[in-house]
């Protein structure tokens, strides 16, 4: 079903681009924290939440209040288990969910096309 909507949205195109772009960050992620692992001798791992803090605190706040003027639930059922998952696994899962949605529809098998 989302294929198709994406399909119909023409954007099957910017939904693959986006996706390789995000994978690739997601993947540059893996790597920071394999060095940073590395250079501390122990298992580094940066969650989602400490990618967005370190953004301006004045767009994260804005972003905060956002989403709890729409759904005040979503902080505690959605966000905080959300921030705990690490950055480079969450950028490589939706860079491939992206890919996914983006791709051609496939040929069916055993029709026949000609007379």
């Amino acid at each position: 079903m989302l294929r198709t909507v994406a399909r119909f949205l023409g954007l099957p195109f910017i939904s693959r681009a986006i996706g390789l772009v995000v994978m690739a960050a997601g993947f540059v992620q893996l790597c920071y924290d394999g060095a940073r692992s590395i250079a501390n001798n122990g298992l580094r791992i940066t969650s989602l939440a400490d990618l967005i803090q370190a953004l301006p605190q004045e767009r994260t706040a804005a972003l905060r209040s956002a989403i709890e003027g729409v759904a005040p639930w979503a902080d505690n059922v959605l966000l905080a288990p959300l921030g705990l998952v690490p950055a480079s696994l969450f950028g490589l899962a939706l860079g491939a969910a992206l890919i996914w949605l983006g791709q051609p529809p496939r040929e069916p098998i055993g029709f026949l096309t000609g007379p």
